[in-house]
């Protein structure tokens, strides 16, 4: 690491090397399956039901929690709230 790294956040060695957007995507799919999981959990839904309720199989709804799994579309991720009755919101934020 270089001596002009030092003191500069983590979020400006990302943009600097072009992976910002994409470890920002990322964090969002994980935090929004998560929370998905826990209101399933906590309203004791199992992953039989959701993939039932969301027409889909169980491997599609395990899937969502995957960083891997770029195929992933809003539309799958409003239907997967829906499961234990919570939306989806999205929204843009000032840079």
């Amino acid at each position: 690491m270089s001596k002009e790294n030092i003191g500069s956040n983590f979020d400006d060695f990302l943009a600097e090397n072009a992976a910002l957007d994409e470890a920002t995507a990322v964090a969002v799919k994980r935090v929004i399956a998560w929370q998905i999981e826990q209101e399933m959990k906590a309203q004791n839904l199992n992953k039989n039901t959701g993939a039932k309720k969301m027409h889909t199989s169980r491997s599609a709804l395990n899937r969502l929690p995957d960083e891997n799994d770029t195929s992933l579309t809003l539309t799958a991720l409003a239907s997967a709230a829906a499961v234990p009755g919570k939306k989806l919101n999205v929204k843009l934020l000032a840079a």
